[in-house]
């Protein structure tokens, strides 16, 4: 019996090493509908300047390739804390997101996903209001389209947006609106105590971020199964369908994306149970 492929925005953290452009080429190596980057080494402070040969290359490759430009993203580096309570580290921080954000614009990539930080004992109420300035400077010191991804965080201490309701509350004070939006990892949302690992319990979730947050503000997820256990605010991703959120769960967080053509990214690791290709396979299996 033949049975109707269905089209579906998948992909992977992909490197960039050697030159940004080198990254279209392996999504498509693997299998990728969608992808994501870091635009520079995510691991220092400071990042190389993107060449205008660079840029042109990157835009080149991308408009020949299969894989839509809106279903593409780049991920903050590693260091920055946008919850600093310290000066000194939230300037950094916030310079690297402005950075980051004009980086974006003249790749022509449409997402940027930002983690929200620690707020290193300060409280919620002052890493929350630490964001929020951040995030308002940096989207006027750029007059591009990029769009400010929120990521929901696993709940670890000091963390600041395992919550939707806490998510809502910065999302909805920043200005102008049409800058900002959600990518929901759901390996962290499992972590900080939201089922995922039936239907049932999906469609539960789903509809308390749609209550607290809204669906048209859900950009991307993060499509990562959960070595922690439920509610265990440990953030460690797995492979599809091989850790504590499993196949059922996962299956319906992929029909739910596919139904509102929003791009799924892995951020799953690789070791000798399954590799990024065999990730891409099983999620295209559960679609």
């Amino acid at each position: 019996m033949l049975t109707q492929s269905i089209f579906v925005r998948v992909g992977l953290h992909v490197s960039i090493a050697g030159s940004v452009d080198r990254s279209v080429d392996n999504a498509l190596s693997r299998g990728c509908t969608a992808f994501q980057i870091f635009t520079r080494n995510p691991r220092g402070w400071a990042a190389k300047v993107l060449s205008e040969q660079d840029i042109k290359n990157f835009k080149e490759k991308l408009a020949a390739s299969k894989i839509d430009r809106l279903a593409t993203a780049a991920h903050m580096p590693y260091l920055p804390n946008l919850s600093s309570p310290d000066e000194d580290p939230f300037t950094k921080s916030l310079n690297s997101l402005s950075a980051e954000i004009e980086r974006c614009g003249r790749l022509g990539i449409p997402y940027l996903v930002a983690h929200l930080g620690s707020h290193k004992g300060a409280g919620d109420q002052k890493g929350m209001e630490k964001l929020v300035k951040a995030f308002t400077k940096a989207a006027a010191e750029n007059n591009n389209d990029v769009i400010i991804l929120l990521e929901n965080t696993a709940g670890q201490k000091n963390s600041v947006g395992s919550n939707f309701e806490q998510l809502a509350s910065i999302l909805f004070q920043l200005k102008p609106a049409n800058r900002f939006g959600v990518c929901l990892d759901t390996c962290h949302a499992f972590a900080a105590g939201y089922d995922m690992r039936t239907e049932k319990a999906v469609a539960l979730t789903l509809e308390k971020f749609d209550n607290a947050i809204g669906f048209e503000h859900l950009k991307l997820i993060h499509l990562n199964d959960s070595k922690g256990e439920l509610g265990c605010s440990v953030d460690r991703h797995d492979h599809i369908g091989l850790g504590n959120i499993g196949d059922a769960g996962l299956r319906y967080v992929i029909k739910f994306a596919n139904s509102k053509k929003i791009p799924m990214i892995l951020e799953t690791p690789i070791d000798e149970r399954r590799d990024d290709i065999g990730n891409i396979k099983k999620v295209k299996e559960l679609a």
